[in-house]
């Protein structure tokens, strides 16, 4: 015998059903089936009886008529007990025995009626045994202990209005209760176990159910972290664009050779901002980090980017302090290029014509420093369009890395930025 279902167990929510109950579900208890079905449970369905269930309530059943039939037999040999009320103790039995197909349905109840029978009728204690079990595994503790205690207190009055012909009262007292409480504690080790699996089931759910919050956490902070490589990687291809269509506008009589080279420069700047612009919705597209993309920038690429912004027209004077680039941690110094880049982009912007510096220093252990420097600029200058945010993000990305980010204007009138990086 062993327990047929969960009891009261916590309902499980919708599309959690384990992986167990995929395949062989004939052998599971129905009514942990009917747990896992929230369909069934919205429904009010009543649990339909698995194989298993068939098997064990047929067991269940025949050990009662076996249980019934010996004290039958006792009664037989008892001269003590009148044959008329030994023919309806074996009608109440028969009663008891054929209830047992109810367990599942009314274990409280069924229960609660077998503990007066149990007390007149001899070839009703096996039906009221299973009762007592299945109230164990079906019900919470405060109702065993109620209707079990009842039972512990009948068993001597039972023996002393119905004494046992082979054995003596003092000893099939003890007998009796140890058996009970055995009975209950069966019970109730199989209902702690059924509520073990179910909660050892939850907590893998709610396991999992965390594990994808953090995996949906992670893709977010990825993709935010691709939003802000779009708006360092576009913005400065688009300000070259900007620039230089602007001295278009504003210079209708340049010289043939630098109308040619501005063109040259917007025909460049707009295709290599296409490309990036495709390789990050590419990557947006797929839901992957930036890193299986185009390899990102390190400080290592800081040369070409200046030498880039020198064939746009710029000037660039770059102070490189960093005998081994190639040494510097990528994060750290990919956050040094992007700080270095939206400089240059701000100086584009904001001061067109005048002499940017860019200024890297740093050693391990000491951190490593980036500053770009521009004068004020000479005359007036044409508006650029501009979202504003792209030293709130420098900020940001530098604090994120463990390092500061300053920025402001020079008492000279110039601008100047100028980040801190831990460097380990």
């Amino acid at each position: 015998m062993s327990g047929d279902d969960v009891g009261h167990a916590s309902p499980v929510p919708v599309g959690a059903t384990p992986a167990l109950v995929t395949g062989r579900r004939w052998f599971f208890p129905s009514a942990l089936l009917h747990e896992l079905d929230p369909d069934a449970a919205r429904a009010g369905r009543r649990p339909r009886r698995t194989a298993r269930d068939w098997v064990v309530d047929f067991s269940c059943f025949l050990l009662a008529v076996i249980v019934g039939a010996t004290a039958m037999e006792a009664l037989a040999d008892n001269p003590r007990v009148p044959p008329g009320l030994a023919a309806v103790d074996q009608v109440i039995g028969a009663l008891a025995c054929a209830a047992v197909w109810l367990r599942r349905r009314w274990p409280l109840g069924l229960a609660v009626v077998m503990t007066p029978l149990s007390l007149v009728s001899d070839t009703s204690g096996g039906a009221g045994l299973i009762a007592l079990f299945t109230l164990a595994v079906h019900r919470p503790f405060r109702y065993v202990a109620w209707v079990g205690g009842i039972n512990v207190a009948l068993v001597p009055l039972y023996y002393w209005v119905r004494p046992d012909a082979d054995i003596p009262y003092l000893v099939s007292v003890p007998f009796a209760v140890v058996l009970t409480v055995a009975i209950v504690g069966w019970g109730m080790f199989v209902r702690a176990k059924r509520q073990l699996m179910v909660s050892l089931r939850d907590r893998a759910r709610r396991a999992e159910t965390e594990a994808r919050l953090r995996a949906e956490q992670a893709q977010r902070l990825a993709r935010e972290a691709i939003a802000r490589e779009m708006h360092d990687v576009l913005a400065h291809r688009l300000t070259l664009l900007s620039v230089h269509a602007g001295a278009l506008e504003f210079r209708p009589d340049a010289p043939p050779a630098e109308t040619a080279r501005a063109a040259g420069v917007i025909r460049e700047s707009a295709h290599e901002a296409l490309q990036d612009l495709r390789e990050i919705i590419g990557v947006l597209r797929a839901g992957e980090p930036d890193d299986t993309g185009r390899p990102q920038p390190t400080l290592a690429a800081l040369d070409t980017l200046v030498a880039e912004s020198r064939e746009a027209g710029m000037k660039v004077a770059l102070d490189q302090g960093v005998e081994e680039p190639a040494a510097v941690p990528s994060s750290v110094g990919r956050t040094a290029y992007r700080i270095a880049q939206e400089g240059l982009t701000n100086a584009r912007k904001h001061a067109p014509g005048t002499e940017v510096t860019v200024t890297v220093i740093g050693a391990p252990g000491t951190g490593l420093t980036v500053g770009v420097h521009n004068p004020p600029p000479v005359g007036e200058v044409p508006h650029v369009p501009g979202s504003g945010q792209g030293l709130i993000g420098l900020t940001e990305r530098a604090t994120l890395a463990g390092g500061r980010l300053e920025h402001g204007h020079t008492p000279g009138g110039g601008f100047e930025v100028r980040a801190w990086l831990p460097w380990p």
